[in-house]
């Protein structure tokens, strides 16, 4: 073999020829690594399998999709109860988690402003509704009032985003901005106009553009839960707090790209500073005008589109979630590095306690 090479000189071109087969095959390992390394590796804790029957079988829950990841890396899945692989879902007030990675994208291009009164681009809000910063709407910090009202969620999906915050910029504002947090207002429809105005595009085009074609959200789309017969292509106006409807696949790349600060198969969906900021306390030393069912006496906050516990010294959240009312819960651990997503159609009250204490034993399992 060696003298046959000897033999046969072999000229620059061959050799770039033989480097470009390399560089492509590397890509194309580079490019497939993430399918292997979201192949579940564990086999389920069996006490964790032992909750997710539970559930089904007391808490009325008639089926449930478990998803637990750790670096980017799927640990396993539970499928329990009767409910399809590809099972979509509104999941509720999850989508405020999209909602505001959508308009941080924004803030990375430098097109929006956390802190910029929104006065200054949508003329509509006057006085101190004019003040109110787009921080303050994705921390439901704005004084726009809270979930009660249902504002958002009665308005006509046909309608523009801008039109949505013209009929919100008529409503007194309940509080000054800044000095309470009520949770559910109708601020995100606020900032997705903000978003719009920006960029001159629809809420959907922008989603797909920067967030689902990137990630291969091939099932995600935004609509109205109280409007579910409107057909995604013809809702200009969705609901931003709690109008996705996905599968756990899909919310699992989402997660998965939070999780590894902003990157996602080696692409940069959003910056490190930007999840940072995502997961930093927005409402530290203010009224808590609202706490999610079993959060009393665990010291909740509020980020950006996010609850926050276990708040480090630097008010940074080590634990970060977005719980949906008809029961998906994603989660992310920094403490543990570890994160997830329970995935199903039931009310959160009923099955809350029995999610806190199946993380808890994830937990466990990942960190014996």
């Amino acid at each position: 073999m060696h003298k046959f090479f000897r033999l046969i000189p072999i000229s620059s071109f061959f050799w770039n020829i033989i480097l470009l087969l390399l560089a492509t095959g590397l890509l194309l390992a580079a490019a497939f690594f993430p399918y292997w390394a979201n192949a579940a590796t564990l086999a389920p804790p069996p006490a964790v399998e032992k909750k997710l029957a539970r559930m089904v079988q007391d808490d009325g829950v008639k089926g449930i999709t478990l998803l637990v990841f750790r670096r980017g890396a799927l640990l396993y899945r539970l499928d329990e109860g009767d409910i399809a692989p590809d099972a979509r879902f509104p999941v509720a007030s999850a989508s405020k988690w999209m909602a505001a990675a959508l308009v941080m994208t924004l803030v990375d291009d430098g097109k929006l402003s956390l802190d910029e009164p929104i006065g200054r681009r949508l003329p509509d809000f006057v006085g101190e509704a004019g003040t109110i910063t787009l921080r303050q709407l994705l921390s439901f910090t704005s004084g726009q009032g809270s979930l009660r009202g249902l504002m958002d969620l009665r308005q006509y999906p046909r309608i523009s985003l801008r039109q949505s915050a013209h009929l919100i910029a008529q409503i007194p504002l309940q509080d000054k901005p800044g000095t309470i947090f009520k949770y559910g207002s109708p601020a995100l429809q606020v900032a997705g106009a903000l978003a719009e105005q920006a960029t001159g595009k629809s809420w959907a085009q922008l989603f797909d553009e920067k967030l689902a074609v990137p990630l291969g959200l091939e099932h995600t789309a935004w609509g109205n839960p109280l409007w579910p017969n409107i057909a995604p292509a013809d809702v200009r106006n969705p609901n931003l707090q709690g109008g996705i409807v996905t599968t756990a696949e899909d919310y699992g790349k989402f997660l998965t790209m939070l999780a590894s600060q902003g990157l996602y198969r080696g692409k940069r969906i959003l910056s490190a500073k930007a999840v940072d900021t995502m997961e930093s306390v927005q409402t530290n030393g203010l009224p808590m005008g609202f706490i999610p069912p079993g959060g009393e006496g665990q010291n909740l906050q509020y980020a950006l589109g996010n609850w926050c516990g276990a708040v480090a010294d630097d008010g940074a959240c080590m634990l970060v979630a977005s719980p949906g009312a008809l029961g998906t819960y994603p989660w992310i651990d920094r403490r543990n590095d570890i994160y997830g997503l329970f995935f199903m159609r039931s009310r959160l009250p009923r099955v809350e306690k029995d999610i806190a204490e199946t993380r808890h034993l994830i937990e466990l399992a990942a960190n014996p």
